[in-house]
């Protein structure tokens, strides 16, 4: 006859079974099944999937993971998977925005509307390729590598220590290379600190790259269209736009959570996160709209302030 002895570790935003078997005859009296105490054993009870919107359920990458997600066996394999991966999206990312580049240089897309592209679709890209990279501890930094290089890129054309006419026409407003060291490079930093702080462990960091790039990006682009009537309070934001970001930001946000529940990675409760994001979404959604665009940048306040209502929202 089996037993199983039930412990739960619990670590930030994760919650994860420890499940040995034993014989039953082989145990002290002490700690047989029915001698352990409540929190011990095994339970029939779902109520403990809808206290919590989310459980975090690790992917196993190519080998076995080791101690705190480091690769006891063949760490070579992942880090070989992880620098292959990296370059892929280097690459990749490269070639997306050259893409871009390419149509707006000959005038088959507007460059105000390849500028918002970009802005909607890299860090959204980027954060889809979390999956290809290992449960190594060291993936979130390799993956990081991939906007630090634009980072470090913007920086250079920034200081106009090198001249990239389409990278500066790609990512501008103005067509000024100064220009890349504010909105451009706050959201390639946005981008390194959801990688490394959340990564694949938590909806947070998913939620709040999904309202930085799909609800800000999608309002400027809906606004500049349909923004004829703006809003009371900020002449420079219309309802069209600020209406948008909300459903869109919703959208993303949720479809991206999906994205990753369906590999595994979240065990969803729906209706409590249908919930939470919609509140996140609002927020952010309310402080994009504000008058404070000439004091903090949309790049900064939106992610951040997701972030903080994200964690606090998916933190019980």
């Amino acid at each position: 006859m089996q037993a199983f002895v039930c412990a739960t570790m619990s670590r930030p935003f994760t919650t994860a079974a420890l499940v040995v078997p034993v014989t039953h005859s082989l145990l002290p009296r002490h700690l047989r099944l029915s001698n352990l105490p409540p929190f011990l054993t095994a339970s029939t009870d779902t109520s403990i999937f809808r206290r919590r919107p989310y459980n975090f359920r690790p992917v196993s990458g190519p080998v076995t993971a080791g101690l705190g997600g480091f690769d006891v066996i063949g760490d070579g394999g992942s880090m070989l998977q992880d620098a292959g991966a990296t370059a892929l999206v280097i690459a990749g990312a490269y070639a997306f925005v050259s893409t871009f580049d390419f149509l707006s240089e000959r005038k088959l897309i507007e460059q105000n509307l390849s500028r918002k592209l970009v802005h909607i679709l890299s860090g959204l890209l980027f954060m889809a390729s979390w999956p290809i990279f290992s449960a190594s501890g060291w993936a979130r930094y390799f993956a990081s590598v991939v906007p630090l290089t634009n980072c470090l890129r913007l920086v250079i054309h920034g200081l106009s220590l090198a001249t990239d006419e389409g990278l500066i026409k790609s990512v501008t407003r103005e067509g000024k290379p100064e220009e890349l060291l504010r909105g451009p490079l706050y959201y390639v930093l946005v981008l390194i600190l959801c990688a490394v702080l959340f990564w694949r462990e938590s909806p947070v960091g998913v939620i709040s790259l999904a309202m930085m790039c799909g609800g800000d990006g999608i309002a400027d682009i809906v606004g500049r269209r349909f923004g004829s009537t703006k809003l009371p309070y900020n002449k420079q934001k219309s309802w069209a736009g600020s209406l948008s970001m909300f459903v869109l930001g919703f959208l993303v946000s949720v479809g991206m959570l999906y994205y990753f529940s369906a590999l595994g990675y979240f065990q969803l409760d729906w209706v409590s996160t249908v919930e939470r994001v919609a509140l996140v979404s609002f927020i952010a959604t309310m402080v994009e709209s504000l008058p404070i665009t000439g004091m903090v940048d949309d790049n900064i306040s939106v992610p951040l302030v997701s972030m903080v209502v994200a964690s606090l929202a998916f933190a019980y």
